[in-house]
Order: C-alpha cells, then sequence, then structure tokens
C-alpha cells in the first residue's frame, strides 16, 4: 500500500508564494501522522497554477498519479475543491478509483469518502454545494464585468478602435477615430461592402482590414444599444 498527497494552486502568484501550497502539504502530513496507524507518504504531487475546472486526470500532475495509483493505495488531498470541479466529477472519479481499490481521503469531508454509504451520501452533498459556489462566483464575476462594460471600463485585451484608456481605467474617447467610426457605421447602411470600406479608410490613413471594419461596426452597435 501506498499513500499519496496531491496539492493544486489555481494561479501562477499562489504557486510562486508558496504558501497554499505548503499549507495545503502541511495538512496532508499531520493528517497522517493523526491516524491510530500512522500513513507513510510515498510522495506528494503538486500541481501549480492549474485551474479546477479542469478534471483531475487531465492535470499533469493528476495524470502521473493516476498513472501508478493500484489497489490498496491512499489518494488524500486537504479539500475537496483541490481534486475535482464539479458534483459529477466527484462521483465519477471517486467511484472509478473505490472499483481500483484506491481510497479517496478528502480532509474537509472528515477522511475516507468511498468507504461506505454515508461517506458517499456525504460526498455527493458536499460536492453539489462546491459546484453551486463555484456557479455563484461565476455569476458575480460576470455581474462585474457587465458593469464595467456598462459603465466604459477597460476589461483588458485590444483596446477598441477608437478609444485609449485612462489612469482610472476607462476608455476615452480619441476624436479623430470616433469621426471614422461614424463614416464605418455610416457606409455600413448604406450597403457598402466591407472590402470596400477598409479601402475607403485606408485612404484617410486607417489601416483596418475589412474583418476590423466588422468587428469595429459591431463593438459601436453594441455600445449604442448599452447606453
Amino acid at each position: 500500500m501506498a499513500i499519496y498527497g496531491y496539492t493544486r494552486v489555481s494561479t501562477l502568484k499562489q504557486s510562486e508564494d508558496g504558501l497554499s501550497l505548503d499549507v495545503q502539504k502541511r495538512q496532508i502530513e499531520a493528517y497522517c501522522l493523526q491516524k491510530a496507524v500512522p500513513l507513510v507518504l510515498e510522495k506528494v504531487f503538486v500541481e501549480e497554477a492549474v485551474s479546477g475546472s479542469k478534471p483531475l486526470f487531465d492535470r499533469k500532475e493528476g495524470s502521473a498519479l493516476n498513472g501508478i495509483l493500484v489497489s490498496g493505495d491512499v489518494l488524500i488531498a486537504s479539500k475537496l475543491d483541490r481534486l475535482f470541479r464539479s458534483a459529477i466529477d466527484a462521483l465519477t472519479v471517486t467511484e472509478a478509483l473505490r472499483k481500483r481499490g484506491v481510497a479517496v481521503h478528502l480532509m474537509d469531508l472528515g477522511g475516507d469518502v468511498a468507504g461506505n454509504g454515508m461517506a458517499k451520501l456525504f460526498l455527493t452533498i458536499a460536492a453539489a454545494f462546491a459546484e453551486a459556489e463555484r456557479d455563484r462566483i461565476r455569476e458575480r464575476i460576470i455581474n462585474v464585468k457587465d458593469d464595467q462594460k456598462k459603465r466604459g471600463k477597460y476589461l483588458g485585451g485590444i483596446v477598441p478602435f477608437g478609444f485609449t484608456v485612462s489612469e482610472d481605467g476607462g476608455l476615452v474617447p480619441i476624436e479623430e477615430e470616433q469621426k471614422a467610426i461614424e463614416s464605418m457605421v455610416k457606409f455600413r447602411k448604406s450597403g457598402i461592402s466591407l472590402r470596400k470600406i477598409a479601402d475607403l479608410m485606408k485612404k484617410k490613413g486607417f489601416d483596418v482590414s475589412h474583418a476590423g471594419v466588422k468587428k469595429i461596426v459591431k463593438g459601436h452597435e453594441e455600445r449604442m444599444n448599452i447606453h
């Protein structure tokens, strides 16, 4: 029987700081020592800067772990969300490992989560709550971004044609480029092709492709709908 630990952090900053990874490792080591018959860790697999939305065995270290687990082994993680991405994922992987004879211990759920019916029920409920919480976090992020977009805030990536970014993160119109946008929109409404509009803009000193014209016009329409 071999005992393996698994730790994961989602961001590069967390992995560079090392704090979260070290805490998880110490928790796993303490858990092993506290057992009536102390468990001896064979290895702790460390997953750095990997999102929990990626299935366990599709991750680099998770894949390596899956390749060595055999009947009688024990896999330990400090929290359910270090291993799994959703309730379905948690149940599917845990059941697959149980059939292979591998025990899964999640410290935040009290230990072995596949050893008996009550443990499995607890895992189902806890995993569902974890999935619901991730959905709420995702919704909050989307709401914040929508609010920032409505207030004309720069959300990262390529700065849209016609704007520059102010010190406070707002999008500031560039008068000359705004006039060019108005011309593109007007030309498009009159039925002129995207390629022809791009040629007309290039003659005015604006180096845009036909695809760029399409994106600029679409962006203008979306901003008008927002306001």
